[in-house]
């Protein structure tokens, strides 16, 4: 387990439906569309040169690289708060859990007990957790009718 794909909300990118699901099915569509030549046509579809771009992209460097170093929702409460904070992930901080993941929360059933194992036990155990999830089929995704992990 890698921390900088640990989010600051304390989701795990690794565990992300976009890393585990999209990123290898663009991956496979990008082979298939190429091997049937569409690189040489798809400036005749509307946006197509702009949709092969990101799809070469994509599959070759995925989509993202975790909030910590750029993507995601820059205006993320949680994230600007934390990194106002210095925090390395807001588990850790002291008015942990604040207001901004009352929703959250809703949509991420799992984030609860899985920010509690990082504060009561540490990261090693939050990594085996993360491993676990992942070895089990389960990715991260919003899901605000859910209350286990998310499987996919």
């Amino acid at each position: 387990m890698d921390r900088k794909y640990a989010c600051y909300c304390g989701l795990y990118c690794e565990n992300c439906a976009v890393k585990v699901k999209v990123e290898p099915a663009a991956k496979v569509l990008y082979e298939e569309m190429n091997q049937l030549g569409f690189a040489e046509i798809m400036q005749f579809f509307p946006d197509g040169e702009n949709f092969w771009s990101f799809l070469k992209s994509m599959s070759a460097e995925g989509v993202c690289i975790s909030c910590k170093t750029g993507s995601g929702n820059p205006a993320c409460k949680i994230r600007l708060c934390a990194k106002g904070k210095n925090l390395e992930i807001c588990a850790m901080c002291n008015s942990y859990p604040c207001e901004y993941f009352t929703e959250f929360f809703t949509g991420y059933p799992a984030l609860r007990s899985d920010n509690a194992v990082l504060r009561e036990k540490g990261w090693e155990a939050w990594a085996k957790l993360q491993d676990k999830r992942r070895t089990e089929g389960c990715a991260s995704f919003y899901d605000k009718n859910s209350n286990e992990p998310n499987k996919i």
